[in-house]
């Protein structure tokens, strides 16, 4: 999924959900931060203090990400939760839509609700949690299963698709041919392009194991959208049993379903403006007011407010550690995906016969 349903969506979610606009605002940018949280490694201060921080995204298509190991840290506790269903590695590694380890990764979540890193550590978890609807039949570990072949959309043909492909990865290898090209994108969906994260989109493909797959993803995000509305509520309301929570109700299901279904600019960011526009008009029922703009990097976002630093990375003269550091924003973020990151990996996964990391 793309900015216009980890932001906007959710934040729709989160407000039909009873929370209120500013905590909404907070679970709905920890939810989008987690794709421009690219900045690993060791935050240094001008005094000698440092912070840790990992990693939650890298850019889909470069190659040497596919190859190291430690993506397994990124792709699979973020993007591609295993949902531990087989016999095998590659088998337990695919996603699947609301897995009970998607439930239970919910659940783990909002029994942290009384932490000082609660809301943003939701918005991480919603982040994985509504991707394993995009993202299903995938996995974020290198696997065969993770190629495709034949794709197919309302929109592309089997050679217009290719063509796309051999477009996005021309950094990556030149002189390709399709079986090659969807070897070199092992993990992820990385040969499938932007489809599975177009609300809208109708599209067929023969995956690794030769299985015609056909997915039509609107249903998927507004499943997506309702469940996520039913862990806020209970988030809310400071109980674990969240799928028995009431979703989104009809007219606002109704609504958010026709509005993923018509705005289908493929630029990310102008969904988003479209949906920011249906909320301040009205155009969810109950659900009236401007949502604040999302900055991702430099002056305005999470990162800069904290430090004083507008690279991407950290180029720049070393930040002051001060107590409004400790309680910004970023601080909380990157300490919540270090909890999410662990309890996944190292209790919840294992206990579902998944070790990864």
């Amino acid at each position: 999924m793309n900015i216009d349903f980890h932001y906007g969506v959710v934040y729709i979610a989160a407000r039909i959900g009873g929370m209120a606009a500013s905590d909404a605002l907070t679970v709905a940018h920890a939810c989008q931060y987690v794709d421009d949280a690219t900045t690993a490694g060791i935050l240094r201060f001008e005094g000698g203090e440092t912070f840790e921080r990992f990693a939650t995204a890298h850019k889909m298509f470069d190659y040497a990400n596919t190859e190291n190991d430690q993506n397994r840290l990124v792709w699979a506790p973020f993007h591609f939760l295993p949902a531990g269903e087989g016999d095998t590695l590659q088998e337990k590694a695919v996603c699947r839509p609301d897995s009970e380890v998607a439930r239970e990764m919910v659940r783990r979540a909002i029994r942290q609700r009384g932490a000082e890193t609660a809301l943003h550590r939701l918005g991480v978890t919603l982040h994985t949690y509504v991707d394993t609807w995009a993202h299903q039949g995938f996995s974020g570990i290198e696997s065969p299963a993770n190629r495709v072949h034949l794709l197919e959309s309302q929109d592309c043909t089997r050679k217009g698709w290719f063509a796309r492909l051999k477009l996005a990865t021309q950094h990556l290898i030149e002189n390709i041919e399709e079986d090659v090209l969807t070897v070199a994108l092992p993990v992820g969906h990385g040969a499938a392009l932007h489809y599975p994260d177009q609300p809208w989109a109708k599209w067929h493909y023969i995956d690794g194991r030769n299985e015609f797959i056909e997915r039509h993803n609107l249903p998927e995000f507004v499943q997506a959208a309702e469940m996520a509305c039913r862990a806020v509520r209970a988030y809310v309301a400071d109980r674990e049993d969240f799928e028995t929570q009431p979703g989104l109700p009809p007219n606002v299901k109704e609504a958010l379903t026709e509005l993923l279904d018509t705005n289908r600019n493929l630029d990310d960011n102008e969904r988003l403006k479209t949906i920011c526009d249906a909320v301040s008009s009205g155009g969810i029922p109950g659900l009236q007011e401007s949502i604040p703009q999302y900055v991702a990097k430099g002056p305005g976002s999470w990162k800069c407010n904290a430090t004083g630093l507008q690279c991407d990375d950290d180029t720049g003269d070393k930040p002051q550690w001060t107590d409004a550091f400790e309680k910004s924003d970023y601080r909380l973020f990157h300490d919540s995906v270090k909890e999410h990151r662990f309890v996944t990996t190292q209790e919840i996964l294992p206990a579902h016969g998944v070790r990864i990391a």
